[in-house]
């Protein structure tokens, strides 16, 4: 996949095996995993797996998520973008998923709203999706008011992998 998007502080591009080390230090970090229902990772094989997976992605659907890289440093600091569902979730299948997770030394300092607005933006443009979701832990009041500033509205709540508590959110 040759393609990018870019922000006024950020680089959006496709995650390549050099991001290992950066997506290790992402998702090794137990205060990422607060709400993601998940452990973290304990071995740079699992971020190496990741990345293929998501690679898979690419071919498959044409999208997937993206490494996120800081202009200033060149810096990976996390992933964001959209992915394509096919498993069911909230009684929905095959459809088109924004999301995001950053490095914990980077929250906070408007990165995740900046390339969530870039992907959404980029969903009806670049995509021509017609409708654009996401999901986040009912307690995570931070991804839950990016969500809402970049334009998805709450559609309701409902327990994922019959233990979280979520909401669903739909661009319309």
């Amino acid at each position: 996949m040759n393609f990018k998007l870019e922000t006024e502080r950020l680089i959006l591009r496709p995650l390549e095996m050099g991001d290992a080390e950066g997506m290790f230090l992402l998702d090794s970090n137990p205060n990422v995993h607060t709400y993601l229902g998940n452990k973290p990772v304990k071995s740079i094989e699992e971020s190496i797996g990741y990345i293929q997976n998501i690679q898979n992605q690419y071919k498959e659907n044409g999208i997937g998520r993206f490494a996120v890289i800081l202009k200033e440093t060149g810096e990976f600091i996390g992933w964001s973008g959209i992915k394509f569902i096919t498993e069911e979730e909230n009684n929905h299948s095959h459809f088109y998923e924004i999301g995001y997770r950053f490095r914990e030394e980077f929250w906070g300092k408007g990165f995740a709203y900046e390339s969530a607005k870039a992907w959404y933006d980029y969903a009806f443009s670049g995509l021509n999706i017609t409708v654009l979701y996401a999901s986040a832990h009912i307690e995570n009041a931070g991804s839950r008011k990016i969500l809402e500033k970049i334009g998805l509205r709450l559609k309701n709540e409902y327990i994922w992998n019959n233990e979280i508590p979520c909401v669903w959110y739909a661009s319309k």
